[in-house]
């Protein structure tokens, strides 16, 4: 039988209660007698009416509830079980935000695929990721989930985690659905709380926080999650224009639509359903298959059938992409294949060297003046102060999969591996959470006897996350008593002072990234943070990560991106009347593409060819780089454009392609980077893509700072 007549084979059988259990997903936990589902019992499984679960882990408990679902219930249709598998599951790699500044594709998607196969030894089918909301706002706390401000960057992140997760089959033992989320636009929520309205233009829309998903579905992902969010009134649970319109039609995306937690019922909150059936109707109109956590499904969608809101065909589309993506994965064939083999010591232990790789690679060296880093070899004390150095479960982050409490190596242990002679003393100074200062003196008291500090400080893990926005960023608790004492004291005994800041965000610390020595930013790096940390204050590995954010001078910039607008009047310091502050400049502290390494790199001789191009033509960007420092490193090198005259005003800077080059001391290389013409189409006046002839700007540096950046032009031809 081929898979679409077992598909309407199986429809044809089921009962109403029996659809609607697959279009229903529901959390399970876990009690003394093992897995129960929560709001409902086992016997649902085995009745039919719950076709789908989330946040259930261990093979062990995945297969006893496939074996109700295809052994016991009536037409013995296997159970899809999803997770939060958002960087890493038992080894958690750093934070999506981290490792979108290493700027690397192949290891964006090599963490996907490690990752994937160890939720799938779990027995996952689906990871509710990745996140690909482009975020602005620093204040929006699920900005540490996703790949920056950046759209390019978005897009690319996508393919590469898509890729990942999914693999070339998704049928295989080691392959994951992909879910793409949060469709769309939820970085730019009002004010950055958590869960608030968005209003942004249509031509914002489609320019910044569309592609990433789109360049997803491209790339063949199976399912989309729609944001909590509204846009513009219309809650996107709803939304028939963004859900059949925009994802269905016009992406074509046959694939399944699951939402978030609970969201179909608070359809009601957001004031456009009167009660769940109404609810139900909405969502399942504009196309939405699985209903997480609302049961709206099982309870709203009979009455909305009794009302005449929907009809039975609506209800069957949802049921037969359902099954479709379990025929896919091969859950039909084998529900027992994910998770019926063990990982070996071997793999766990590669698994856990590719994250102190990836972890050591996305810390971003902010500042480093007097070259204090890397440690001197002839260093034989230090002191280690502060309450991230030795806080395990913070290391992790906020989204930690299903690992451990512990585990995860802290920034004292790494360094007390890593460095074995050396005399090192510790202590917290304070909690984050608290206003008690009684342990400043202490920290300071290390100073006297050390010959560098590593001061480890910034948010806890709980800090950055879903619902976990902040009006204020600068350091939480009395750190910055902590800090001011410790920089007062290295000071006067000619102490360096190294800053390892730990967030899920920028932080706006001008006083201590000017004060401090050297200054890391950490974010939250995972399982190997600690041995990350001291790889690169020892020098083992020179610091390669970059900023994918802006960070901004003060708050009052926020949001803040490098690709605004130039408007009628630009920053002109010399000119009150243009677009400025009377008391910071416009640009961040940290633009983005920021990061420092252990090299010195001069880019040199830029060469775009042809210098006349037409839309079907292929640029080639080439330019020189030279390491002039004394140690080896990685410099990463951006590629922007600026269409000077268009017929619709474009950014300053759009970014358009990123390349690495590694180089050893003294060493010349060449970057070379190929650009489609039609990269540089944008959306006309009417929103569809158009290629205007005239001068372009293209433009390579180390960052997204116009004044580092080598400019040639070019002529776009019809």
């Amino acid at each position: 039988m081929s898979a679409l007549s077992q598909i309407e084979s199986l429809i044809g059988e089921m009962t109403l209660p029996e659809k609607l259990g697959q279009l229903t997903m529901t959390a399970a936990g876990y009690a003394v007698t093992g897995p129960i589902i929560a709001g409902d019992s086992t016997e649902a499984i085995k009745a039919g009416t719950i076709g789908n679960l989330l946040n259930m882990v261990g093979a062990e408990h995945v297969h006893e509830m496939q074996r109700l679902a295809v052994e016991e219930s009536r037409l013995h249709i296997p159970l899809l079980i999803g997770y939060d598998v958002v960087h890493g599951h038992r080894t958690v790699f750093p934070v999506p935000l981290a490792e979108a500044g290493l700027f690397d594709p192949r290891v964006w998607e090599l963490t996907a695929r490690e990752a994937a196969t160890e939720a799938a030894a779990d027995g996952i089918a689906m990871a509710f990721a990745p996140m690909l909301d482009v975020a602005r706002d620093p204040r929006w706390g699920r900005g540490i989930e996703g790949p920056g401000e950046d759209p390019f960057v978005g897009a690319r992140f996508a393919e590469a985690k898509v890729r990942g997760f999914q693999g070339r089959d998704l049928s295989a033992p080691d392959a994951i659905a992909s879910v793409a989320k949060h469709y769309c636009a939820y970085g730019a929520v009002t004010a950055g709380r958590d869960y608030g309205s968005v209003d942004v233009s249509e031509r914002a829309l489609r320019e910044i926080y569309l592609p990433p998903f789109e360049a997803a579905i491209a790339a063949g992902a199976v399912s989309v999650m729609p944001a909590f969010t509204d846009i513009a009134g219309v809650p996107m649970t709803a939304n028939v224009r963004m859900l059949q319109g925009w994802l269905r039609e016009r992406l074509k995306f046959s694939g399944v639509i699951v939402t978030d937690y609970n969201a179909i019922a608070e359809l009601m909150r957001h004031g456009i359903a009167a009660d769940l059936p109404e609810a139900a109707a909405l969502a399942l109109a504009a196309g939405v298959d699985i209903d997480m956590m609302s049961d709206a499904y099982r309870r709203g969608l009979p009455i909305a059938l009794e009302r005449g809101l929907v009809n039975i065909a609506q209800v069957d589309a949802a049921v037969r992409r359902v099954l479709a993506l379990k025929l896919r994965l091969g859950l039909f064939a084998d529900p027992y294949r994910r998770g019926a083999t063990s990982e070996t010591a071997v793999t766990l232990a590669a698994r856990r060297r590719l994250a102190r790789e990836v972890a050591s690679r996305a810390i971003v060296m902010l500042t480093n003046p007097g070259d204090v880093l890397p440690l001197s070899a002839a260093l034989n004390s230090l002191a280690v102060i502060g309450p991230l150095a030795d806080s395990s479960i913070d290391m992790r982050g906020p989204w930690w999969g299903a690992s451990a409490e512990v585990g995860h190596v802290t920034v004292l242990e790494g360094l007390r591996a890593s460095l074995p002679g050396l005399s090192i003393q510790y202590s917290a100074g304070v909690a984050i959470d608290s206003v008690d200062v009684s342990g400043i003196d202490a920290a300071v008291d290390l100073c006297r006897t050390a010959q560098a500090v590593i001061l480890c400080v910034g948010e806890s893990a709980a800090m950055s996350g879903e619902a976990a926005c902040r009006a204020h960023l600068d350091l939480p608790g009395r750190q910055r008593d902590l800090c001011e004492a410790v920089l007062k004291r290295a000071k006067s005994h000619r102490i360096p002072v190294i800053v390892v800041l730990f967030s899920g965000r920028p932080l706006i610390v001008p006083w201590l990234t000017e004060g401090a020595d050297a200054v890391l930013a950490a974010w939250f790096l995972g399982s190997e943070a600690g041995n990350a940390v001291a790889d690169i204050v020892t020098g083992r590995i020179s610091p390669g990560g970059r900023t994918a954010v802006s960070w901004p001078r003060a708050l009052g910039q926020v949001p803040i991106y490098f690709g605004d607008r130039p408007g009628g009047r630009p920053e002109n310091p010399k000119d009150r009347y243009t677009s400025q502050y009377l008391d910071v400049p416009n640009s961040p502290q940290f633009p983005f593409g920021h990061g420092l390494t252990y090299g010195r790199f001069r880019l040199a001789n830029l060469r775009v060819t042809p210098d006349r191009a037409g839309e079907g033509d292929t640029i080639e960007v080439r330019v020189d780089v030279a390491n002039e420092g004394a140690r080896s490193a990685e410099e990463t090198v951006f590629l922007f454009s600026h269409d000077k005259v268009a017929s619709v005003s474009r950014p300053v800077l759009e970014l358009k392609g990123f390349a690495k080059i590694a180089l050893a001391p003294s060493e010349n290389g060449t970057v070379t980077m190929r650009l489609p013409a039609v990269a540089l189409r944008f959306l006309g006046i009417d929103l569809e893509p158009v290629f205007e002839p005239g001068e372009v700007e293209i433009l390579v540096g180390p960052c997204a700072d116009r004044s580092q950046l080598l400019v040639a032009t070019i002529n776009l031809t019809p």
